[in-house]
């Protein structure tokens, strides 16, 4: 079974247990995760067969967050180990009107140490069949940005399909790159694009609405503007309040656009890593279903993370078919 490469930090997060601020408790709880890496695991959760490429800190946490990893079967066999810390973010759980709040000590990481010297990527991508990249790597320093860059050029040389999620986050590129045009760079060599019209706006530098009229145009220029992008696939979401939000896509593939159906989540139990169980259920499904139940597969699996606490969708391929089939109202299965 060929691979799915993802690439990214390694973090530990950091909570207070329920809905607590941490002023209110002294005892927390800690996950591990990462953009990238809870893609990979979702989707080999679902089945499928995933590698992990990242630097961890030489200590007793990067050997534990390596045995996380490999409880559910993604390869380490590409990870560094680097003198400084691993990554950590403090986060409190929201609730009803209070949002949630995170605070990132990532500056100096593991993964900061990051350089292209550091990963073969013939040797990474030997075995592999698709790469998944997120807007969060580049941002954080010029070598994440240049690692990344080489690995995605030698993807392209091998025509292995690659998935991007530009996810922009103002606050994260403080080396000096300009966003725009390292995520245009970048760009150049993805086939899927996962985002919508807030991402498509930063990379083309335009102003189209939330509308579908203009989701349609957006997606249009987009692969006038790097023709190598054949899909584009967007999660929206409806927020209610912190506790209750509404989940569906849309897509346009160059041929049709579809639209799926709400999904409503009525008790948030977790919200980080939602964006990555979509992404990786889209990436699943694509290879397995037509591009309109793919994108059915990525909302429903986006919507089973709401109700997992941590970082990862702990949901498994028939458990997201399930939701797709209208199963929703969460009886007991006997």
């Amino acid at each position: 079974m060929e691979q799915i490469i993802t690439f990214g930090e390694v973090l530990m997060r950091i909570s207070p247990r329920g809905n607590k601020k941490f002023m209110q408790s002294n005892i927390a709880e800690f996950y591990f995760g990462g953009t990238e890496l809870n893609v990979g695991i979702s989707i080999a959760n679902f089945g499928g067969k995933v590698k992990h490429i990242s630097v961890v800190s030489n200590d007793f946490i990067g050997e534990t967050a390596l045995a996380y990893i490999r409880k559910f079967g993604v390869s380490t066999s590409s990870i560094e180990f680097s003198s400084r810390p691993l990554g950590v973010y403090f986060l409190e759980v929201g609730a009803v009107m209070r949002p949630s709040k995170i605070s990132y000590n990532r500056s100096h990481s593991s993964f900061s140490d990051v350089e292209p010297s550091m990963v073969d990527w013939d040797k990474a991508l030997r075995k592999g069949s698709w790469f998944h990249w997120t807007g969060i790597t580049p941002a954080l320093t010029q070598g994440a940005f240049d690692t990344l860059k080489e690995g995605l050029v030698l993807a392209k040389e091998k025509g292995i399909t690659v998935s991007a999620d530009p996810t922009y986050r103002s606050g994260l590129w403080k080396y000096g790159k300009d966003p725009k045009e390292a995520l245009k760079e970048l760009l150049q060599y993805s086939n899927i694009f996962i985002g919508g019209i807030n991402e498509i706006n930063e990379v083309l530098g335009t102003d189209y609405s939330y509308s579908n009229d203009d989701f349609l145009k957006a997606s249009q220029q987009l692969m006038e503007t790097f023709p190598s992008i054949e899909k584009v696939f967007d999660k929206i979401r409806t927020s209610l309040n912190s506790s209750w939000h509404k989940i569906r896509a849309r897509m346009w593939n160059g041929v049709e656009f579809r639209e799926s159906e709400d999904l409503d989540i009525t008790h948030v139990v977790d919200r980080i890593g939602t964006g990555d169980a979509f992404a990786a259920g889209l990436i699943h499904g694509l290879q397995k279903y037509d591009d309109f139940k793919a994108m059915q597969f990525a909302s429903a699996a986006c919507a089973l993370k709401h109700t997992y606490e941590g970082d990862v969708n702990y949901a498994n391929a028939e458990e997201v078919i399930s939701i797709i089939e209208g199963n929703v109202s969460g009886r007991f299965v006997r």
